[in-house]
C-alpha cells in the first residue's frame, strides 16, 4: 500500500512544486530534480520493473538532459528546467516520452505567447504590489518553463505502467 501510494504521489507533487517555485521565483530547486531521481531509483526496483526497463527509463532520461543541456547553453531554457525535464524522461522512459514532449511544447508555446501577451499591458496596480507578479510581468523576466513541463507531465502519468499497475479501488478502500 505504501509502495502504491508512494507511485501515485510522489512524482506528481514533485511537478507540482517545481511548477508552482518556478511560477513564484523563478526557479526550480536542485532538490526537486534529486528528489525525482531518487524517487526513480528507489521505486523502480521495489516495483519490479526490469533491468531492461529501466536501462530504456535511463536512456530516455539521458537523452532529455543532453538536448536540455544543449537548450540551456543557448539559452532557450533555465537550467532548473533542464534538469526537471531529464527527471521528467527518467520516469516516462522512451514508451512515453514523446507525448510528453509534444504535450510540453504546446503548453510552452501556449504560455509563452500569453505572457508575451499580457506583459504588452501595465499591470494594474494593485497586482503590481506582489513582487512574484511583478517579476513574472517583466519583460527582461523569461518564461517559467517550468509550468509546461508538470502540466505536460501530469496529463501523460496517469497513462503510464507507474499508475496502470496501481489497483485504484483497493488503495482507496483501505
Amino acid at each position: 500500500m505504501i509502495l502504491d501510494f508512494a507511485r501515485l504521489m510522489l512524482f506528481p507533487a514533485l511537478m507540482a512544486f517545481a511548477a508552482a517555485s518556478d511560477l513564484f521565483t523563478m526557479t526550480i530547486p536542485n532538490r526537486v530534480s534529486l528528489a525525482l531521481l531518487a524517487g526513480f531509483v528507489v521505486l523502480a526496483p521495489l516495483t519490479g520493473m526490469a533491468a531492461s526497463d529501466i536501462l530504456n527509463h535511463v536512456g530516455a532520461g539521458a537523452l532529455v538532459l543532453v538536448v536540455a543541456f544543449g537548450m540551456f547553453a543557448m539559452g532557450w531554457v533555465g537550467g532548473g528546467d533542464a534538469k526537471v525535464a531529464a527527471a521528467a524522461g527518467l520516469w516516462f522512459g522512451f514508451d512515453h516520452l514523446l507525448n510528453y514532449l509534444v504535450y510540453v511544447s504546446l503548453f510552452g508555446g501556449a504560455l509563452t505567447v500569453l505572457l508575451l501577451q499580457l506583459r504588452q499591458w501595465p499591470l494594474p496596480y494593485r497586482l503590481a504590489s506582489q513582487p512574484w507578479l511583478a517579476r513574472l510581468h517583466d519583460k527582461q523576466t523569461g518564461i517559467p518553463y517550468g509550468i509546461a513541463l508538470a502540466f505536460g507531465a501530469l496529463l501523460v502519468y496517469p497513462e503510464t505502467d507507474w499508475i496502470r499497475a496501481i489497483d485504484l479501488a483497493h488503495v482507496a478502500m483501505r
